[in-house]
């Protein structure tokens, strides 16, 4: 897979901005984590949430990829609602 395979059209500018910051991380592990979720959860994201995903957007890869594979404790201001989806949504795509 090379990027995005969900169509931008029907999306808001913030939440096309979001999806193409998603797909283009800086490493492919990241790309294919945040890419596959917002791929599959951008557009039933409310604005909250969607600012949550925004913020960790702007972490950096290594940090970011610790938290979820859980080689590093989240801090408690990333520790949120969608941080928990990310990590639920990557963990069930290793399993498959």
């Amino acid at each position: 897979m090379t990027g995005t395979a969900r169509s931008s059209a029907n999306l808001d500018e913030r939440r096309r901005r979001l999806l193409y910051r998603s797909w283009h991380r800086g490493t492919r592990e990241m790309d294919l984590i945040m890419g596959r979720f917002a791929d599959a959860a951008i557009s039933e994201l409310t604005d909250a949430e969607i600012g949550e995903l925004e913020r960790l957007a702007d972490v950096p890869d290594p940090e970011l990829y610790a938290w979820l594979t859980g080689s590093r404790p989240v801090p408690d201001n990333y520790d949120l609602a969608v941080f928990r989806r990310l990590r639920d949504f990557h963990a069930l795509r290793q399993i498959e």
